[in-house]
Formats: structure tokens, C-alpha cells, sequence
């Protein structure tokens, strides 16, 4: 009879080990599959530097200094890579992520704020406001390929879908000029929105949404037609918006307001809004669309939101409306290629918040540095 409950004990015993190791390799996936896997957070901060967060020892492990003007940080598709651009110093930088070192600082023109890769991480697109050129840069070899004209101070160059056409949003002259991927030639100019900061485009590069931060309309541009088709009145002036993975909705985000809309992106209408806090500011929504997290700068914390029944998430057991605390002013979001960990810089605070989206809890927070900026997060 003891034997037979020790027997018991010890198979109770061995499960909730396995059950415990499967959930311990779901948090730590890249350190289980292959130990020379890694996982990092690269954050840049007012003084010109990048700071590297190990996501699996949940620690600031090396610093490294760029330059001033930091912007537009992204991670390379393809390569053990981080680019940006020094909008004060005019160059596109690039961070080799396995020595944490700059290996290039490539001249681009005055005032440069953002790029944007080509589908197959062989070209990096960018644009100098200060001298309204649009460039293309060869990811390996680290030459600029071409360059042209472009409207009046260029803040923004994406890539469509496809591949085949580069978007620039001109801020001065508030047009979308569209530019041939290949040879940079201008096809069409477009009159928009003032101002414009920001586009999302569908999936199929047949409609561009046009965003800017000083007005309270929303551009919509026929890509392959080349003109405008409509600008949408929204609730307040925008700060963010997110495009659903399927193109069929678009979500934008306004502090005034207090919440979001939801437009159909197939019938140009703006249809649902939600009431989300005080001031949310900026958005992340998860590739399968279920989740929306949104930060509220004005109550420091993170709104996850149900977008497909439009509710804010609640606690279990409780039913208590779900806000998940971060630091001060939370900004720009990122989450981990498994989508398990979301990442959070809090300007103010001078650290990242690391939260699980499984249990949707802080983990920790990890200080970064002076005032962080940006954002880009590098399985390699």
C-alpha cells in the first residue's frame, strides 16, 4: 500500500516538473533551442546611445554609442544587424549585434528620421528632409545604390507590400509622392492630409492611409489609380495607427479622444469607438489581431484590449478592468518573434517595462539610460 502511494507521489512528482520545464522553455525559448541563440532589446537614448537588454537574463548587458539625433531603429530582416539614422549627424548607422559595434556610418544628407527595408532585406530606403532626397542603400555592401528629388522635407520613406513602390511622405509641401522601388523615379505626386508623419498600406499595395499628428483627418490613397479618394474626420488628433494583419480594419489612436476608432479599410468608413484612458498614445496589436496593447502615457500603465469584441481585458477571478503598470510616459512598444514578451520604453522613467502577454503581468523593469527614444528587438 506505501509502495503504491509512493508510486503515485512520484509520477504526480515528475509531471509538474515536466509541466514546469515546458513552461519555463516557453518563457526562455531562444536559450533552450540552440544555447548560442540570443535574444535583445536594443533602446536608444537622448544622449546618442544604444543600450542592449539581454530578454533572456532580463538585464542591460553593453552600451554602445552611435551618435546624436537618434531615429528610426530598426532590426535587419535577415542579418544580425540593427540600422538607424542620426537625424543630427545625417548618416544611417549600422550595429553588428554579435560585437554590439558600429561597423558603418553611411552619409545620407541633412535631417534624415526614418527607413524602411525592402521585402527581402537587400535595400534600405531612407530620406534627407534637410536636402528632399529620397535614397536606397545596398544592405551588404553599405553603398548608396541612387538617389532623386523628392517633394519638400521628405520625413518618411515605406516600402509597399509588393515591393515595387516607394511611398514618401513630404511634410512641407503635405504630398505622397510614389517612387519606382527599383530606380527611385517618380511615377505620381498626391495632394493629402497637412503634415503628414505616417502611412499604413494594404496588403495587396492597392490603398495607402495617410496619418498626421497636427490634424483631425486621415488621407486615403488609390495606389494604382495615383490619386486621392477621400479624408476621413476623425475624433481628435491622432497619435498612432495600426493596420489589422488582414487589412480589413484600421485602428487609430488619439490622446484627445480617449480611445480608438475603428475604420473599415473596404468602405472607408469610420465605424466603432472605444473609450480606452487617459491618454493613450501609442499601439500594438499582435499578429493573429486578437490583442491590442496600448499604452496611456497620462495614468502610466498598458491597456490590453480585446479588438475583436472591442473590451478591455480583465483580470481572472476578479473581472477588474486589466491595465498593466509600467513606467513613466510609456511610448513606443515591441514584442519578442514568439510574441510571449512585450516590451515597453518609459521616457521618463529611463527604463523598459518587460511584461508577459501570456499573463499579461510586468516581469520587471530594466533601466536603459537617459530619456529612451526607440526601440528594436533581434532574435539571432
Amino acid at each position: 500500500m506505501i509502495r503504491r502511494r509512493n508510486l503515485r507521489v512520484h509520477f504526480l512528482t515528475a509531471i509538474l516538473c515536466i509541466f514546469g520545464i515546458v513552461v519555463i522553455a516557453r518563457e526562455h525559448r531562444p536559450s533552450f533551442l540552440r544555447p548560442d541563440l540570443r535574444l535583445n532589446a536594443y533602446v536608444s537614448t537622448a544622449d546618442g546611445g544604444v543600450t542592449v537588454v539581454d530578454l533572456v537574463k532580463l538585464a542591460a548587458v553593453a552600451r554602445v554609442s552611435v551618435g546624436p539625433g537618434l531615429s528610426g531603429m530598426r532590426e535587419h530582416p535577415k542579418r544580425a544587424e540593427i540600422w538607424g539614422v542620426s537625424s543630427k549627424g545625417g548618416y544611417v548607422w549600422v550595429i553588428n549585434a554579435r560585437i554590439n559595434q558600429v561597423t558603418a556610418r553611411i552619409p545620407v544628407g541633412p535631417l534624415p528620421y526614418a527607413i524602411d527595408f525592402s521585402p527581402d532585406g537587400g535595400r534600405l530606403y531612407t530620406t534627407s528632409s534637410g536636402s528632399d532626397t529620397l535614397l536606397a542603400i545596398d544592405c551588404q555592401t553599405h553603398s548608396v545604390l541612387a538617389r532623386t528629388r523628392t517633394g519638400a522635407e521628405p520625413v518618411l520613406a515605406q516600402v509597399t507590400p509588393d515591393g515595387k513602390n516607394v511611398l514618401v511622405l513630404n511634410h512641407w509641401d503635405a504630398t505622397l509622392g510614389i517612387h519606382d522601388a527599383a530606380t527611385l523615379m517618380l511615377k505620381s505626386t498626391i495632394s493629402i492630409v497637412k503634415q503628414p508623419e505616417k502611412v499604413a498600406v494594404l496588403p495587396d499595395s492597392s490603398v495607402a492611409f495617410v496619418l498626421s499628428l497636427t490634424e483631425h483627418r486621415l488621407s486615403v490613397v488609390d495606389l494604382r489609380r495615383r490619386l486621392l479618394i477621400t479624408n476621413l474626420e476623425l475624433d481628435g488628433t491622432p497619435s498612432d495607427m495600426l493596420l489589422k494583419p488582414d487589412g480589413g480594419e484600421l485602428y487609430v489612436i488619439s490622446p484627445e479622444a480617449h480611445g480608438l476608432q475603428a475604420i473599415n479599410t473596404w468602405t472607408h468608413e469610420v465605424g466603432d469607438y472605444m473609450v480606452l484612458g487617459s491618454a493613450p498614445t501609442r499601439g500594438l496589436l499582435l499578429s493573429d489581431a486578437s490583442e491590442l496593447y496600448v499604452s496611456d502615457r497620462a495614468a502610466n500603465h498598458i491597456i490590453p484590449v480585446d479588438i475583436v469584441n472591442r473590451t478591455i481585458l480583465r483580470e481572472p477571478g476578479t473581472g477588474k478592468e486589466f491595465p498593466i503598470q509600467a513606467g513613466q510616459f510609456p511610448g513606443v512598444m515591441r514584442t519578442d518573434p514568439n510574441e510571449s514578451l512585450l516590451i515597453v520604453v518609459n521616457q521618463a522613467s529611463a527604463d523598459i517595462a518587460v511584461i508577459r502577454t501570456r499573463t499579461n503581468s510586468l516581469l520587471t523593469m530594466i533601466p536603459v539610460g537617459d530619456h529612451p527614444q526607440d526601440l528594436a528587438v533581434k532574435l539571432f
